[in-house]
């Protein structure tokens, strides 16, 4: 069964993840082609391998022009944006369905319902691209089954819309309930709504990495410089029996 695991030890976020699946395999212009069919405009795409701590790694970043009027969506926008694309229907659905998990944690954390969340950040058109991205990639790439390690929050505050927040995030709070993660030493957000929203859809099960036959590997870059280690998320790519595994759900 072909098997993907998210090597967690530095966060994860929505970029990362793009730009650890192109780094183990997933075409980039056949991505930027099927996220051009969404109709949304006003930003531009790139990819690159950088250095992060002497690791390799893909940075995968959208470019947002400043001249151009990005509004507020709600989720019925964001809705209208993925089923109007000319994706794979797995690839709509599983899209679809990460916007409504971060809508539903928005809503409870500001006490509102999901038609009414604005998502002044994770609606933003670079999450957009990082979410349908995100399962483009994975269905190009044809993984069958995903595991995660522990996921790394980071420690301390991070400055969103509504001001200092504590980290995790609430919303990220929210996302984690019921799944292993972890503070650390790193001062910081280590993982972002969109990122925990993803990787908690998509895991079957936490833990090390699986008995598995290992066929590629792939690194995606994070924005942040740390001191001490590679900001990246890693993903191994292989082949486990699912009888033999030995992760915890």
């Amino acid at each position: 069964m072909k098997t993907l695991y998210f090597d967690c030890f530095c966060g994860a976020a929505g970029d990362m993840i793009v730009g650890a699946l192109i780094d183990a395999g997933a075409d980039f212009e056949s991505l930027r082609d099927s996220l051009n069919t969404l109709g949304v405009d006003g930003y531009t795409l790139s990819c690159e391998k950088v250095d992060k701590h002497g690791t390799m790694a893909t940075n995968f970043d959208v470019h947002l022009d400043e001249q151009h009027h990005h509004p507020h969506r709600h989720l019925r926008h964001v809705v209208e944006i993925i089923e109007a694309g000319d994706l794979p229907d797995s690839v709509k659905e599983a899209s679809l369905e990460t916007f409504r998990r971060i809508a539903v944690a928005e809503a409870e954390v500001h006490g509102t319902t999901i038609e009414k969340v604005h998502f002044h950040e994770v609606g933003a058109v670079d999450s957009i691209v990082d979410i349908v991205g995100t399962h483009l990639a994975l269905h190009q790439l044809g993984i069958e089954r995903i595991i995660s390690s522990p996921l790394h929050v980071g420690s301390g505050t991070v400055k969103c819309a509504h001001g200092i927040m504590p980290v995790p995030a609430p919303a990220t709070a929210l996302l984690l309930r019921g799944i292993p993660s972890y503070g650390g030493d790193v001062q910081g957000e280590l993982l972002t709504p969109t990122g925990a929203a993803l990787i908690t859809q998509l895991a079957e099960s936490y833990g090390p990495i699986p008995l598995m036959t290992t066929e590629t590997i792939g690194s995606g870059s994070g924005t942040k410089d740390l001191p001490d280690r590679p900001n990246v998320l890693r993903v191994m790519i292989g082949e486990t029996n699912q009888q033999e595994a030995t992760t915890e759900s």
